[in-house]
């Protein structure tokens, strides 16, 4: 199994450097303990799996499909409705991103038989810890252990995963953004082993199914998913920005605040996370531009919102997917309730180092091709000082 020695020693030698923060023993025993053994354990079990499961050998990964996005676009909810035709697509619910091994997951899926056999007493527990640890956040991202997820964070494993920056603000000492710029004999390792998990993933659901993906880092891995994956399918979300990129400042406010990091410490990371956020809107345009045969669909987060059904369909057009009777019925019936799909997590584009007139001269070209309402018009005519905008986010 794939593991990324330089992002391990450059997290571990960024953690050892924060001398004055009260988590820093904490963080050094997950790294120096904890991870190591869990390194072993992984690279076990996946040796095992191809011992154990021999059709693993023979399992492909055929023309799956790639929601990507800036995050806060509507990734989330696209990856739901289309996740909801089971019969089509094979996707990773939360709990298994974190046991990448097939046989890992087939041991817990055979502890939950059993369970349910003695009457559930487990499950009762975990869904309780499930409320209790996502209830609160549901109103920003609606997450829970039994939910389809983003699933780069299954290379949790292999030290590729954005959660170390979301644990600590070191977004300006680990890039996992600009995969298609990395040299290539790291990239293809990334892809090699993803291409691993999505293999054992697809097994675990009877291997002929459709691997569905969503991740709003990967708008800096289409190229390299498109040569991991000649075949792939991809969607690509777009948002207004004067929308999407506040919230996820915010959202990743909310998550360092959280863990007790103070603005100052985590100021470098918002500033790299503002140019990741216009570069999520260009790249994958011009990758997709030099790709022309790639089956994709750009979708405008307010048809998501507002025609849900005839979003999804045009989806299903693009990317060449059979739309079966029995999944347009469900999306009939889903209509109304996704339909004007919003929350309530709010924010002020007065809390960051960004203006709209940033934001919209750097994506200029895009504003007039969606028809976007320019902010600075809006607050040039009501107030000419003035540069807060407070909205209502899609959980």
């Amino acid at each position: 199994m794939y593991f990324d020695g330089q992002y391990y020693w450059r997290v571990l030698a960024h953690v050892w450097s924060l001398k004055d923060w009260p988590g820093r023993p904490r963080m050094l025993l997950r790294l120096l303990v904890l991870v190591p053994l869990a390194t072993l354990f992984h690279s076990l079990c996946f040796l095992l799996d191809y011992l154990l499961f021999p059709r693993l050998w023979r399992q492909t990964v055929e023309r799956p499909v790639f929601i990507v996005g800036h995050a806060r676009s509507g990734t989330t909810l696209a990856h739901r409705l289309l996740a909801a035709d089971g019969d089509t697509f094979s996707y990773f619910l939360y709990w298994e991103l974190f046991f990448p091994s097939l046989l890992q997951k087939k041991v817990i899926r055979g502890l939950g038989r059993i369970d349910a056999w003695l009457g559930g007493p487990c499950m009762k527990k975990l869904k309780a810890w499930d409320d209790r640890t996502f209830g609160r956040y549901r109103h920003i991202h609606n997450m829970s252990l039994w939910n389809a997820e983003e699933d780069q964070f299954v290379m949790r494993a292999a030290f590729v995963t954005q959660q170390w920056a979301l644990d600590v603000p070191l977004m300006h000492r680990i890039d996992q953004f600009h995969v298609d710029q990395m040299p290539e004999r790291k990239r293809r390792r990334w892809l090699h082993h993803y291409r691993e998990c999505v293999k054992r993933q697809l097994l675990l659901n009877g291997g002929d199914r459709i691997h569905l993906s969503k991740n709003p880092v990967m708008c800096g891995w289409v190229g390299a998913l498109i040569e991991a994956f000649p075949d792939a399918r991809i969607a690509v979300m777009v948002r207004n920005p004067h929308q999407c990129i506040p919230s996820t400042l915010k959202l990743l406010e909310v998550s360092w605040r959280g863990k007790g990091w103070s603005r100052e410490q985590y100021a470098a990371s918002l500033r790299v996370m503002t140019e990741i956020s216009f570069e999520s809107f260009h790249h994958p345009r011009q990758v997709l531009a030099a790709h022309p045969d790639t089956p994709h669909i750009f979708v405008d987060y307010r048809d998501i919102t507002n025609s849900p059904r005839q979003t999804v369909h045009a989806m299903y057009e693009a990317l060449g997917l059979p739309m079966t009777p029995a999944f347009d019925a469900w999306l009939q019936a889903r209509e109304e309730h996704e339909r004007g799909h919003k929350g309530t997590f709010e924010y002020s584009i007065d809390d960051y180092e960004l203006s709209p007139a940033r934001i919209e001269e750097e994506l200029d070209d895009l504003f007039d091709a969606y028809q976007w309402p320019r902010q600075t018009a809006v607050d040039t005519a009501a107030n000419p000082t003035s540069k807060a905008i407070t909205s209502g986010v899609p959980a």
